[in-house]
């Protein structure tokens, strides 16, 4: 929601095979305009920078909304003191490689930023972030957090460096309207992944122009193709009780695994069986926005393996605005792999508010914090960004429960979630991963071929840190 789930590519900017003089230039002028939005040298004591991802679609203003009406109450309740937003217009993946940028020094770091929680050990580890346990242990409110939220924002030192917003969870979303023309119960409860493939081939078969099931894949999808796509299908392999993509115990990655192969399998056949979108509209690193703002609402997609946050996207002043979407879109859990124990999968990420190590106002930041997350606030971001509640308090709460069509399904695949192993060399990872489903998505490699460059990749980018299953 959502986490929202998002791209993992290279924190580094993109090589041109051109001369490197239009690189020193753009690498000026980049230089220039993240010194011109930053904290700087000339920050005022009273006022806080507060740096957020915002949306590349300009109808989509659910955060600077939300943001406008805390830093009016901040304002109100703390005279004298300012809030100034720093934020970051751009895809996921460039998100990620300014934010960075920004992080690195004091001249340019806000004061609080917006983090994902599949990157926060990554900048925990290059000590762009500052432990928040001294302003926790004095703020009650900590104690409503629940504890698989609390462990998303811990690095590996065992402090805890955000402050999570909300999380999420994955499910599939179906198209009533398609389903009723291609003959498909209205109560659709798939039990295996063959289950799924068979409806997509059914809507194939029976309501051409529409997209039968669409899955995320590729680089350019970044973190969506990783954890909507390919771990959705990955944590639904086993039975439920071990890590298919890290193992604790040995502390390794794993690889040469018969559930890597076997979901890369199911990706090929979505796009070699033609029940996908077509490929080049598969790898436009904006698809989503064409997924949610039209295929969606215009009844073009049949089935699609997508987020609890969906209905942000929906909402009156969105301008996607769609006030009978839940009349005519289905919920469905996603099956694991052959219907084994525990039936369903799902996995779950999420957003904090961390405070930069060289942020100018770290204290005054932390005040804004807990502005932003009263039960109150906490309740109106939740709702307002279809978000699953972190805070038990809210969880509890009708106003939160009734609130919107979809959140207690969402809610109650909480108990059989997954969370990524949130270490360092994720975000590597994860860019391996989505260059395997990129390839079997294109049909350049084989499954066993593309499977077998994920390995080599992984224990490249790990220094070795591997374990073959």
């Amino acid at each position: 929601m959502p986490v929202r789930p998002t791209a993992a590519r290279s924190r580094r900017l993109p090589l041109s095979p051109r001369s490197p003089l239009p690189l020193l230039l753009a690498a000026a002028l980049a230089a220039t305009a993240l010194t011109a939005c930053g904290s700087g040298s000339g920050s005022s004591p009273d006022t806080v920078k507060v740096s957020y991802k915002q949306s590349t679609d300009n109808s989509v203003k659910v955060m600077d909304t939300y943001l406008a009406g805390i830093k009016k109450q901040f304002e109100r309740e703390h005279p004298g003191k300012k809030v100034e937003f720093v934020p970051i217009k751009a895809p996921d993946s460039e998100y990620y490689t300014k934010l960075q940028q920004m992080l690195r020094s004091p001249r340019t770091a806000p004061d609080l930023v917006y983090e994902d929680t599949f990157l926060i050990n990554s900048d925990i580890t290059s000590g762009y972030l500052k432990p928040l346990d001294p302003y926790l242990a004095q703020w009650p409110d900590w104690r409503q957090f629940i504890g698989t939220a609390k462990a998303a924002a811990k690095g590996q030192d065992g402090k805890t460096y955000g402050v999570p917003d909300g999380t999420d969870t994955r499910g599939l979303w179906f198209d009533k309207r398609v389903f009723k023309k291609a003959g498909l119960a209205l109560d659709w409860q798939p039990r295996t992944w063959d289950d799924v493939l068979a409806a997509a081939r059914t809507i194939k078969r029976k309501v051409p122009g529409v997209i039968p099931l669409n899955v995320y894949t590729g680089k350019p999808a970044g973190e969506r193709a990783t954890m909507q796509g390919f771990e959705m299908l990955l944590y639904g392999t086993g039975d439920g009780t071990q890590d298919p993509l890290y193992d604790s115990g040995s502390k390794k990655w794993i690889t040469g695994s018969r559930a890597f192969e076997d979901s890369l399998r199911f990706v090929e056949t979505v796009y070699k069986d033609k029940l996908g979108p077509d490929v080049s509209d598969a790898l436009d690193p904006n698809f989503n926005t064409t997924v949610n703002g039209e295929l969606l609402p215009q009844g073009k997609i049949g089935i699609a393996l997508d987020g609890s946050w969906l209905p942000q996207e929906w909402l009156p002043g969105s301008g996607h605005e769609w006030p009978d979407w839940s009349e005519q879109l289905g919920l469905a859990a996603m099956p694991t792999q052959a219907g084994q124990a525990p039936g369903k999968v799902s996995m779950s990420g999420g957003w904090t508010w961390s405070i930069p190590a060289k942020a100018a106002n770290p204290d005054l930041a932390f005040d804004f914090v807990r502005t932003l997350q009263t039960k109150d606030n906490a309740r109106k971001w939740y709702i307002a960004n279809s978000g699953i509640a972190v805070r038990k308090d809210v969880a509890a709460d009708p106003k939160y429960v009734t609130a919107q069509p979809g959140i207690k399904f969402f809610t109650d695949l909480v108990a059989s979630t997954h969370y990524r192993p949130a270490y360092p060399a994720y975000p590597k990872v994860s860019t391996a991963v989505q260059e395997a489903m990129e390839a079997v998505t294109t049909g350049d490699l084989s499954v066993e071929k593309a499977a077998d460059a994920y390995d080599a990749t992984v224990k490249d980018v790990t220094g070795g840190q591997v374990v073959r299953k």
